[in-house]
């Protein structure tokens, strides 16, 4: 390309200056043509969206001034002909969200698409207490907002319940989920990214069935903070769910109203919930996810093994619990994180890591410690770093661990004779040097 252009430039010059010639004349438009022709379609795509292939909703006649229910059905019929070619619908950015009811169904093949990140804090008009951008407003609190199909996709969007309280823990409303699973049909092939939820309830309900069940999910760079406790949760996902980079926490709309008065945070921990939860999973990964003011972190269920990886668990009552039910698959590796366990009145239930079930627990790197914060009513300590219960036969290995601020005279609680536990080369609360065996 240089070398074309200062080809081009110098003939050009030429021209200019009157020193033309047969050969310059010929020479020009030998390089000129070619590189126009190639130099064309470059700035054809940088030019503005091919409309070709990503139309805006607003052309589709969801626009922010129309009712929630012309939206909601204008949305739906644009969805129904974005099926059977693939395309890609672009929420248009705009100063006024744009208010639909739910009930809408994202048919396969369909994808979402809005300009932003994830907007942690929140966007903020310049003179009105309401987020802009990629924005949908939502207030129906009787129907899901989106269910996804297969192949789908929602990225770069902002989900607003302009009517959630932020204040008053008895004026919760408790919306349904903001993006769910299809329940009549197999969901596979589902990819949610850049996406910020305010006032949520329930954000993402992938707990599928049985009979429907849901595969190769994709969840990154989410936001929110769901007022029911559950951010994510999966069930009866066979291949490989993966949980990227995602981040709950009640300070998540600052710039708009402000974040969740305590009072709020302490009604979300009271629900026991957990804010990611995996169950009936085969190999499931969670990388970078962090969690604050929840009553558990990150619940693993019974019918599910896989990796756990950099995370941070803050002002939990339950950091990790994880299960098991039999000892073949349901292991789980689990490193390189923290966990602030301290969230409540009482100290005995507070307890960063629960094992029980069957299976294997290898565990690495992880720090645990408690201490106050102003946000929520805590203890600022735990009862213990890990409480091991059942009856039945499991193992754990602990290794390079950090534990402290646990009321108890050994980090390991153990109420299972059946465990047989075994940790290398950790620190104690006192930082003495713990290496230990437990069971038989």
């Amino acid at each position: 390309m240089n070398i074309f252009y200062k080809k081009v430039r110098t003939n050009l010059i030429a021209t200019l200056v009157g020193r033309w010639s047969t050969d310059t004349i010929k020479n020009t438009i030998i390089t000129i043509i070619p590189l126009i022709l190639f130099i064309q379609p470059i700035f054809a795509q940088v030019s503005g969206p091919d409309k070709s292939k990503l139309i805006s909703i607003q052309d589709l006649g969801v626009k922010p001034e129309n009712s929630p229910e012309e939206n909601a059905r204008n949305l739906q019929i644009a969805i129904d002909w974005a099926s059977d070619i693939g395309a890609s619908l672009y929420v248009e950015p705009s100063d006024e969200p744009y208010h639909i009811d739910g009930g809408i169904i994202l048919k396969k093949n369909v994808s979402l698409v809005g300009v932003h990140g994830p907007t942690a804090r929140g966007t903020r008009h310049s003179t009105k207490v309401q987020p802009v951008g990629s924005v949908f407003k939502i207030t129906d609190k009787k129907k899901v907002f989106i269910t996804v199909e297969s192949a789908t996709q929602i990225k770069g969007i902002q989900f607003w319940y302009a009517e959630q309280t932020l204040n008053n823990p008895n004026a919760i409303i408790p919306y349904p989920a903001t993006i769910q699973t299809s329940k009549t049909s197999s969901t596979q092939g589902v990819y949610l990214s850049c996406l910020t939820f305010y006032g949520e309830y329930l954000a993402m309900d992938f707990n599928a069935g049985s009979n429907f069940i849901c595969e190769s999910m994709i969840f990154e760079h989410l936001y929110g903070y769901p007022l029911s406790g559950e951010f994510i949760r999966i069930d009866y996902c066979y291949d490989i769910p993966r949980i990227l980079h995602c981040h709950v926490n009640p300070a998540n709309q600052r710039f708009i109203g402000g974040g969740y008065s305590k009072s709020v945070i302490d009604a979300v921990i009271a629900k026991k919930t957990f804010a990611y939860v995996i169950n009936h999973t085969d190999n499931a990964q969670l990388i970078d996810v962090f969690t604050f003011g929840s009553y558990g972190g990150i619940l693993l269920g019974e019918e599910s093994y896989g990796q756990l990886t950099n995370f941070n668990l803050d002002c939990v009552v339950i950091g990790i619990h994880k299960k098991g039910n039999n000892v073949f698959n349901r292991n789980w590796q689990i490193a390189q994180g923290s966990i602030i366990a301290n969230a409540g009145k009482d100290v005995s239930v507070i307890h960063p890591i629960i094992i029980e079930g069957q299976g294997h627990t290898a565990i690495s790197n992880v720090e645990a410690f408690s201490g106050d914060n102003p946000a929520l009513t805590n203890v600022a300590k735990s009862q213990d770093f890990m409480l091991v219960k059942g009856d039945k036969k499991l193992t754990i290995t602990l290794v390079n661990s950090r534990m402290r601020n646990y009321v108890s005279a050994d980090p390991i609680t153990n109420l299972n004779s059946n465990a047989l536990i075994q940790v290398i080369g950790s620190i104690d609360k006192d930082e003495q040097l713990y290496n230990k065996v437990i069971g038989k």
